[in-house]
């Protein structure tokens, strides 16, 4: 009875080792396959992260001619100031490409006018290459004359007289009074014309080889018309 019940326990036991050995198998199999899962499961989202963040050379490349051509027309811009000419584009009026007007590059002539009574009209003309300014009014000095004529202030123009190249100027010169206030005066047959800020003076050809002048005699600030100069 004794040695039943032994064999009995024996194996019971041998049963329980059986099916204990059994779970933990299972266990581990389990295990194996749920780390294999995560795994690959990992890679693949690794995977779709990865092309998702990347640039495809094809893009890349799209992408570097497209800076390539925004600096080309960068540089095109910078040049747009040159002209289709082949000049450098400056503004011949601009005032560092002016220059004054003096003896050395102009012209003179005086001639009486017919109207207002005892007029003289002066005509300059810019005889060089670029564009000269006629500031202030004329210094006239006649044969003979003891003093320059002081200028007629109303005449002053609001801006400074200036010639192209071939352009003319003008001035009107009172050269005497018709009521004889002005005294007797005298007749004078050449004429030389002062510019402001250089003290060379220019031959004027007088038109009409003399004229009568007394102690009347006005002359008017540089104009760049006839009309305006005469005050007509």
């Amino acid at each position: 009875m004794r040695t039943r019940m032994l064999a009995a326990a024996t194996v019971a036991l041998a049963a329980l080792s059986l099916t204990a050995c059994g779970s933990e198998e299972k266990v581990r199999d389990e295990g194996a396959a749920k780390s294999s899962q995560s795994t690959s499961e990992d890679a693949a989202a690794g995977s779709s992260s990865g092309s998702d963040d990347a640039t495809p050379s094809s893009d890349r490349t799209k992408t570097s001619g497209n800076g390539g051509d925004s600096g080309g027309s960068e540089g095109k811009g910078a040049n747009a100031g040159t002209g289709t000419d082949g000049t450098d584009g400056s503004d011949p009026d601009a005032p560092e490409n002016r220059v004054p007007c003096t003896a050395a590059n102009t012209s003179v002539t005086a001639a009486p006018v017919p109207r207002p009574l005892n007029y003289m009209l002066i005509t300059i003309t810019n005889t060089g290459s670029k564009l000269c300014d006629l500031p202030g009014y004329p210094i006239l000095k006649f044969e003979g004359a003891q003093s320059v004529p002081p200028v007629i202030e109303d005449s002053k123009p609001q801006a400074v007289t200036s010639l192209k190249p071939g352009g003319k100027g003008y001035a009107a010169a009172i050269l005497s009074a018709g009521d004889g206030s002005g005294g007797e005066g005298y007749t004078a047959t050449s004429l030389q014309i002062g510019f402001q800020g250089s003290d060379r003076m220019a031959d004027a050809a007088l038109q009409g080889g003399d004229v009568h002048i007394d102690s009347k005699l006005r002359v008017s600030y540089w104009q760049s018309d006839s009309a305006t100069a005469l005050g007509s």
